[in-house]
């Protein structure tokens, strides 16, 4: 039960009696320590009101989840759910600022009040570097503030002042020429080549933005662009400065495989007429800007910035503010970056929403008669009039794609019908899973679309479901309301489709999944240990170590929590066990033969980073010590275990942590009550991971539910500044 202040014997000062109400909800584990401590910091430099306080401890619970910004019209309604708060709970906080002050009753009210705090700079005024800024309807912290203004404004900047100069008719022309050979003619959906085009567009300034959903191709557009940008550079190809870069070193590694597979599997006859170039291994962002041991500061910034003609950053999704401000500034003005990634994906872990904001209606296009223009010169297609509009020089340079060729069939139906927020479509594909009778265990069926509460208008936006004209579907695979062959039994052990929903789940059916998978849909860690346990042989150890490493990737259970019976300590404690009784692992101390491991920290020492993923091994060259095998593309990397200090057990893993890797068969693990974690979001990320086969286990079914029809909004100026 929280403690309420207010039955102190002794009264208290309006202040103390916020600040006593905050460490009780602290005390607790409803609020985090570091928001207590923010308020407590903010009335040590000047006069403080308890309105300005309660303030500063919502700001700090939303940056701790994700939001650059508090919007003041939150502040003055209801905060509680953006913070996980229950009514008792929020009525704590407000209670001791309403028992000795008044509640500013709207948006208005609280700038006025925050306006005359002298620890806010409200923008426009005298800046005396007030660690709070106000800028019109928002409160910031004031390095989250400085972070957006520079993103908005380098932003803007590469996105009006990198278009074609003079001899633009001449480049366009080039353009045009290679990006037939490059692209041979086709069929596409609504009439439009949309690599082509994103090709094109990119071309056209010093800003390229690529987005769309697993499988569209953006790292298949991007390596035509970077023949294209080869081909049109004239004298300067020998000496045109190209870096790859993602946030994780497995979504750099990915990122340089794919373009050296598209590159490759370019035309003869254009190869023939294109000159080429070996390209440099991919970065990671810290590495790429030349992060140093305790600081935030990098070695590139700008004063001293990166030697690139061309930036090519892969998964931009997971790119926070800070990070993207720093990779602007770093960034010269005469050099083209191109994002990718899926602007639906979960968002980083630190604050900020930045793909999402750059293009968050990209799919409507806004394209301005300049651009159409352009883009029927440049690639000899006519783009369809509702894409057409006046949405700002951010959309000019935007194009989403729109087909997925590696997606068809349940797994891509199931990742559009959650972003559509359509649970019923989502339901009907999790029970029919690719033609079996049903989505659970024999007598355990998911949940009946009819039995379970779903959100109003059922797909929650008003919009339709997934059209499952827009996936290639392969032979004899299921869509959602036209179920495949029937099973061979009614009473089949488990469900045998590339998709599956065991619901109500229980631990059993995870540690079963964790063994060998399910019917139909191999997987399970039993494979990889089998290897660990024969050993290299007489074989080259190498190529049994990237044997192992291949096949502990094909499989991955996800989780959204990170604690509790069904979040990632506790399963990783129960697979281990598991695996251990059925004797394919040793585990005797902390570190052990066959055990994966996910870094947590950064290590410049090492070399390894946040994210990084490897496997424990023996030594060949020392008897009886350890090392942790990490795959980059084709070379695989090691390090003593003994020197790694900041990691974890990787059976399981956080969605979150995923992003930027994909797996054969991937499981994805909601827990019992995820009302104030889970968004369509994570469920959509958790979806794209799977390759060939994907199970979902829900303790609760509603669980799913609620999260398709619950969507993320992080709080941000980022879209107003880049309007102005």
């Amino acid at each position: 039960m929280t403690p309420d202040p207010s039955s102190s014997p002794v009264p208290l000062a309006p202040a103390a009696r916020l600040l006593a109400a905050v460490d009780a909800l602290t005390e607790a584990g409803r609020l985090r320590r570091l928001s207590a401590a923010f308020a407590r910091f903010i009335a040590s430099i000047g006069s403080a009101s308890p309105q300005l306080l309660i303030a500063c401890v919502l700001l700090s619970e939303l940056e701790g989840r994700g939001h650059s910004c508090l919007m003041l019209s939150e502040l003055a309604g209801d905060p509680a759910p953006l913070l996980g708060l229950d009514s008792s709970e929020w009525s704590a906080l407000r209670g001791a600022v309403t028992a000795v002050e008044r509640w500013p009753r709207n948006a208005g009210a609280w700038r006025k009040l925050l306006a005359e705090c002298e620890q806010v700079w409200p923008v426009g005024d005298l800046d005396f570097q007030q660690p709070l800024v106000l800028d019109g309807e928002r409160l910031y912290l004031r390095r989250y503030w400085r972070d957006e203004t520079q993103v908005a404004y380098a932003v803007r900047a590469r996105a009006l002042g990198g278009l074609l100069a003079s001899d633009a008719e001449q480049q366009t022309a080039a353009v045009r020429h290679w990006l037939d050979l490059l692209f041979a003619p086709g069929v596409h959906a609504d009439g439009v080549d949309w690599q082509k085009t994103a090709c094109a567009v990119a071309m056209r300034g010093k800003l390229g933005i690529i987005t769309g959903g697993p499988g569209t191709g953006k790292t298949y557009a991007v390596a035509r662009l970077l023949a294209l940008l080869f081909a049109t550079s004239g004298g300067r190809q020998s000496g045109l400065r190209v870096a790859l870069a993602a946030p994780t070193g497995k979504a750099a590694a990915r990122l340089k495989q794919s373009i050296d597979v598209a590159l490759a599997g370019l035309d003869e006859r254009v190869r023939a007429a294109m000159p080429q170039r070996e390209l440099g291994a991919a970065r990671t962002l810290h590495s790429l800007l030349g992060a140093r041991p305790d600081t935030r500061a990098f070695r590139h910034h700008a004063g001293n910035q990166l030697d690139v003609d061309v930036l090519i950053v892969d998964e931009a999704s997971m790119i926070h503010l800070e990070m993207m401000a720093a990779l602007l500034a770093a960034l010269p003005s005469t050099a083209t970056l191109i994002l990718l990634g899926d602007k639906d994906q979960l968002a980083s872990v630190e604050a900020g929403a930045v793909l999402g904001d750059l293009c968050h209606n990209a799919q409507a296009g806004g394209y301005d008669a300049e651009t159409l223009a352009y883009v029927q010169a440049s690639t000899g297609q006519q783009l369809p009039e509702h894409y057409a509009g006046r949405a700002g020089p951010i959309a000019q340079q935007t194009v989403m794609l729109r087909e997925s060729r590696r997606f068809g069939g349940p797994i891509g139906q199931l990742a559009l019908a959650v972003n559509h927020g359509d649970a019923a479509g989502a339901v009907r594909i999790l029970r029919t899973g690719g033609g079996a009778d049903n989505a659970g265990r024999a007598g355990r069926p998911g949940p009946n679309p009819a039995t379970v509460s779903l959100p109003d208008n059922a797909n929650g936006t008003g919009r339709p479901g997934p059209d499952p004209a827009t996936f290639s579907q392969p032979d004899n695979v299921a869509q959602a309301g036209r179920p495949g062959p029937a099973p061979a039994t009614a009473s089949r052990p488990d469900h045998a489709g590339q998709v599956a929903w065991i619901d109500p789940a229980q631990p059993a059916d995870l540690l079963q999944l964790a063994l060998d998978g399910r019917a139909g849909a191999p997987g399970g860690y039993r494979a990889y240990l089998r290897l660990v346990q024969d050993g290299p042989g007489m074989d080259d150890h190498l190529a049994w170590v990237q044997t192992v490493l291949k096949a502990f990737e094909t499989f991955r259970i996800l989780c959204a929590v990170r604690d509790g019976e069904w979040g990632v300590s506790g399963l990783n404690d129960a697979i281990e066990k598991r695996l251990q009784a059925a004797g394919l692992l040793r585990r005797g101390s902390e570190w052990y033969v066959g055990r994966p491991v996910m870094v947590t920290r950064n290590d410049y020492g090492t070399g390894v980073f946040n994210g990084d993923i490897g496997l424990t091994l023996a030594d060949p060259a020392r008897p009886g010590a350890l090392r942790v095998y990490f795959s980059e593309g084709d070379a695989v990397r090691s390090v003593l275990a003994t020197r790694l200090r900041n990691v974890e057990t990787a059976f399981a893993m956080t969605v979150h942590k995923s992003q930027g890797s994909e797996f054969r068969h991937t499981v994805l693990v909601l827990p019992k009550d995820g009302r104030s974690v889970l968004a369509r979001e994570l469920v959509y990320t958790g979806i794209t991971r799977a390759r060939a086969f994907f199970t979902l286990l829900t303790p609760n079914g509603q669980v799913l539910l609620d999260a398709i029809a619950q969507r993320t909004q992080r709080a941000s100026g980022l879209r107003d500044l880049l309007e102005r």
